[in-house]
């Protein structure tokens, strides 16, 4: 409570915000710098005067950025968000109605990811005065209800500005959330249009700078004692790194764990870049679109150390995976929600501070020889089926290359500082089992929400967080045409990326579904679209420079790789436009996905699919 004696300062809420934005510092390797990195702003009516007047006459303490898009301004600033491990963020405003609805998709993806994203959509009038504005929802049953209640279910924190103090709990409240490692995430915070511009008399003290400090967890005396006699009881243990190894930075904390352990890892999409790709330890992706390597050590695995990881479908074959009948589970994660999942041993911790506990307790305990062995084999016979997939095409082979194929032709002219960054369609798994990162952060992938679109505006906000690092953009066309605006956006920051353009001519990745659960091809590829007229043949590389990025199509791999070497050499976007063939993909490795087929159809392959569905569910772990 304000006493008496307090300093105060009259400004508008909008302005209010703004200041206690830019007094919000977080302390990083020793260096303070900046919390919120800018604001993603698209203005129209319900922000543009008053939101817009506060970060005008802030604009040289906070960057105000410009996009083309809202739903992509916020991938934008998940990108940035993931890259920076989740210690930084950035802040994103629109107008009320469609402006705002626009970001709702980001925000899930912000919230799939686990990462902090601060939202600052405008609402409708508190005072009702000129109800129902322009853009305003109205529920006939509810006078309260807006467009921005959409936000509800995809924000770890919501609220709704309605008089202007209450801006100094609800971003106090925002703060904590953002900043903390368990409970991060999306932020709300409505702003409705005419509180904006009030002004209040606030205290000095909510404009005082702050500084975060990252907080690491340590695990709880009870639950390490539990996680080590199950590690030290284990034959054949294996660890599954997430997300929330990188988050933590513990990368290198888990190679040297590994290493003195013989334990083999398998990387979810999230966790890939974790472990060097070299490490001898290190089995590849796992689950549905992961390596043979790290799939038959997670079959025969007895014990499963899960650090950072939500667990889901994809990284447990829906949980038909794990065959051992006797596996435990240990769950390393700052989220309890997340460390107690399918009855697992909860070791609630942040993963460095985790993993160095598990260390100092189980001394120089390591696996058996033999599993450690099989482990070695496992991945040396993996690297050389790889080595097939993405090699040098044949002489003679007349098919488009396949995604396999493009892939290992970006890889070989990559460096380890790159960071390739991708989304959705058939490349996040290709890319899970052939791309093979060194470096930290050198693989991007938003997988938790498989969101199409996030590609190149999420990209921008790597290549944002890591200016010093070539960003590799690959992405289908069906993603392409979803959302491409923020290629212009990054022309015109002088934010540099490299997108490598995959033409198959339609959504290839859900074609190969349709037709694996015994569909017949429809609506995905263009030549199987019902109603087409004419076939849409596009010039991607034409569109790209009318963006202002410097693009060509090429026709083989050969000039693929070639063209990637122009495009390292740019100075602005570049785009290379390759056509792939729409059926190939990598057959090796992978695992059994749930997706629910009919249970009757007039179609035998369907209904074929669906007693193959019945078996494959046999292996399902029930109850976990």
């Amino acid at each position: 409570m304000q006493s008496p004696s307090s300093k105060t300062v009259k400004l508008t809420m909008a302005q209010a915000l703004v200041r206690a934005m830019v007094a919000q510092k977080v302390e990083i390797d020793g260096v303070v710098v900046p919390y919120f990195a800018g604001v993603w702003a698209i203005f129209g009516h319900g922000n543009v005067a008053a939101m817009g007047e506060a970060l005008h006459g802030a604009r040289s303490d906070i960057t105000t950025l410009r996009a083309h898009n809202e739903q992509g301004m916020v991938h934008a600033a998940t990108g940035f968000a993931k890259a920076s491990r989740g210690r930084r963020a950035m802040a994103c405003t629109s107008s009320i109605g469609p402006g705002a609805l626009n970001m709702v998709t980001g925000a899930a993806v912000a919230h799939v990811n686990r990462v902090p994203l601060l939202l600052l959509p405008s609402d409708t009038f508190a005072n009702r005065m000129p109800d129902p504005v322009l853009q305003q929802l109205e529920d006939f049953g509810d006078g309260t209800s807006t467009a921005c209640d959409a936000f509800r279910p995809v924000s770890r924190y919501f609220d709704r500005i309605t008089r202007p103090e209450q801006i100094i709990p609800a971003f106090l409240r925002a703060m904590t959330l953002l900043t903390d490692p368990a409970e991060c995430g999306p932020v709300t915070l409505a702003l409705c249009q005419d509180v904006q511009a009030e002004a209040f008399d606030y205290p000095e003290s909510f404009f005082a700078e702050r500084i975060h400090r990252p907080r690491r967890s340590r695990p709880d005396d009870y639950e390490l004692d539990q996680a080590v006699a199950l590690l030290r009881a284990a034959k054949r243990p294996m660890v599954i790194a997430g997300g929330g190894v990188l988050y933590s930075g513990a990368d290198t904390d888990l190679a040297a764990f590994l290493s003195k352990r013989g334990i083999p890892a398998g990387e979810t999409q999230g966790g890939k870049s974790s472990l060097p790709t070299s490490h001898a330890m290190n089995m590849g992706g796992i689950g549905v679109s992961g390596t043979s390597a790290s799939n038959e050590m997670a079959a025969d695995a007895d014990l499963i150390l899960a650090i950072g990881t939500r667990l889901q479908d994809f990284t447990t074959g829906s949980w038909a995976l794990f065959r051992n009948p006797d596996l435990k589970i240990i769950g390393l994660n700052t989220q309890v929600f997340d460390a107690a999942k399918h009855r697992a041993q909860p070791l609630v911790a942040d993963a460095k501070a985790g993993l160095a506990a598990l260390s100092a307790a189980l001394g120089d305990w390591r696996a058996e020889s033999g599993w450690t062995g099989l482990a070695e084999a496992a991945r040396g016979a993996w690297l050389e089926t790889a080595s097939r997939y993405t090699g040098l095409p044949a002489p003679n082979q007349q098919a488009l290359p396949s995604d396999a194929q493009v892939i290992g032709a970006v890889q070989r002219g990559a460096l380890a500082s790159d960071v390739v960054v991708c989304a959705a369609g058939g490349l996040p798994a290709e890319l899970q089992k052939h791309w093979q990162p060194e470096r930290a952060g050198g693989y991007h992938m938003e997988y938790g929400f498989s969101c199409m679109g996030y590609e190149i505006a999420g990209a921008l906000g790597v290549k944002m967080a890591c200016p010093d690092r070539e960003v590799i953009v690959m992405v289908g066309d069906g993603s392409y045409m979803m959302l491409n605006a923020e290629l212009q956006t990054s022309v015109m920051l002088g934010h540099k990326l490299v997108v490598v353009l995959l033409d198959n001519h339609g959504f290839g990745c859900i074609n190969r579904l349709q037709q694996e659960r015994g569909g017949a091809p429809f609506n995905n590829l263009w030549c199987d679209s019902q109603e087409m007229r004419e076939f849409p043949a596009i010039d991607f590389a034409a569109h790209a420079r009318s963006m202002g990025a410097t693009s060509e199509k090429v026709a083989n791999l050969p000039g693929l790789a070639e063209a990637m070497q122009r495009a390292r050499a740019s100075d602005r976007s570049y785009v290379v436009v390759i056509d792939t063939d729409p059926v190939a993909t990598t057959d090796a490795g992978g695992a059994w996905w749930d997706v629910a087929v009919p249970e009757v159809s007039i179609r035998p392959p369907v209904n074929d699919a669906h007693a193959q569905q019945v078996t494959a569910r046999l292996n399902q772990r029930v109850g976990d």
